[in-house]
């Protein structure tokens, strides 16, 4: 029984050691400390280059003189010499209005001119004879001579003024005759023979004819504010329209506005676009090509180089075997390669594909 008891007893001291030598060795291996992983990325060094792109925007045919014509005076249509489409002359007649009235002003203002033409002549003798009368001394008073001559004068305002009256009504009457302001096509037509009307709002709500100078166009097309300093004024652009897909036309830059429309942020930009043969149209809409060449050195990346995040636009910068980012903007860009402007210089080695799981401070092996 006595053996039987210590041999339970070591086999239980046995076990005992097992178990501690055991836990002892556990202890140990969590004790070692665990080794930084790095990781292993491509990098490129940073250099500057020149970026030559074009820009595509869409723009509008205009005509380079265009002009509503309306009634001067309240009248009606008395004849009608040209239609939609008639080509006209500078100073060419397109129609004649009748107003009855002016011609009773016409006759009232000859009358009063006449009038006071009469007037004139009169005092204007009257002062003359005074006048040679006094000569001698003694037989005309200085204030006969005086009044004499106020009349004279006054005589004179009055035939000046009724002169004036007759020729504003023969002014206004030269409005019954509407004639060109330049050379041009008629684009439309809203009045017909016999209608009443007069100056915008009193007769005539549309205008009684649009002209249109179809011979010289204007290109417009509004520039965005970040390529406002790739143009200026002789530079030439291309451009299409779809009613002519396989043509391309050139057009040079003719005027820029030098401010921005504050509801777009655009520059206005204007072209001359000659048009003897009238192949394009006021009024078509355009695809036009410019040309934005590189006027700088600047940094140039690939696409895949920058990081957009929520927080904004990044490249990631390699200093040392840690990760910086660095906040950038972007400028010009093409299929695969962008302009980027920041607190970069020239050589700063960068991550060729950076991922949203790389951050500051982070290790990297090269």
């Amino acid at each position: 029984m006595k053996t039987n008891i210590f041999h339970i007893s070591i086999i239980s001291t046995g076990i005992l050691a097992l178990t501690s030598l055991y836990g002892c060795g556990s202890a140990e291996s969590k004790a070692e400390p665990a080794k930084e992983k790095k990781t292993v990325i491509s990098t490129f060094n940073l250099k500057k280059d020149k970026l030559s792109t074009a820009l595509n925007l869409p723009g509008e045919l205009i005509a380079l003189q265009q002009v509503d014509l309306y009634a001067k005076v309240s009248s009606f249509v008395q004849t009608l010499k040209v239609d939609i489409g008639s080509e006209v002359k500078k100073g060419q007649l397109l129609m004649t209005l009748e107003a009855p009235e002016l011609s009773s002003q016409m006759a009232a203002a000859r009358s009063r001119l006449k009038s006071q033409e009469a007037l004139y002549t009169a005092s204007k003798a009257n002062y003359n004879r005074l006048y040679e009368t006094s000569k001698t001394p003694g037989t005309i008073s200085t204030n006969d001579l005086d009044q004499a001559m106020a009349r004279r004068n006054s005589d004179l305002a009055q035939f000046e003024a009724a002169k004036a009256a007759l020729k504003e009504v023969g002014a206004i009457q030269n409005y019954l005759e509407i004639r060109a302001p330049f050379s041009g096509i008629i684009s439309a037509r809203n009045v017909n023979l016999g209608a009443y009307v007069g100056p915008s709002g009193k007769g005539s709500e549309l205008p009684l004819f649009t002209l249109q100078d179809q011979r010289n166009l204007r290109l417009a097309v509004s520039i965005p504010e970040i390529y406002t300093g790739y143009l200026k004024a002789g530079d030439e652009v291309s451009f299409s329209v779809k009613s002519l897909p396989s043509q391309t036309f050139k057009a040079k830059v003719k005027r820029l506005s030098g401010a921005l429309d504050l509801r777009l942020r655009s520059e206005r930009v204007e072209m001359d676009v000659p048009n003897l043969s009238k192949t394009l149209l006021p009024g078509m809409v355009t695809e036009i090509n410019i040309p934005l060449p590189a006027n700088a050195s600047t940094f140039i990346v690939n696409k895949k180089a920058t990081l957009d995040t929520s927080e904004g636009l990044f490249v990631l910068k390699v200093s040392g075997d840690k990760i910086e980012k660095v906040a950038i903007k972007k400028g010009r860009e093409t299929d695969d390669q962008v302009e980027i402007f920041g607190d970069l210089k020239e050589g700063d080695k960068l991550v060729a594909e950076p991922s949203e799981e790389m951050h500051d401070g982070m290790s990297i092996k090269l």
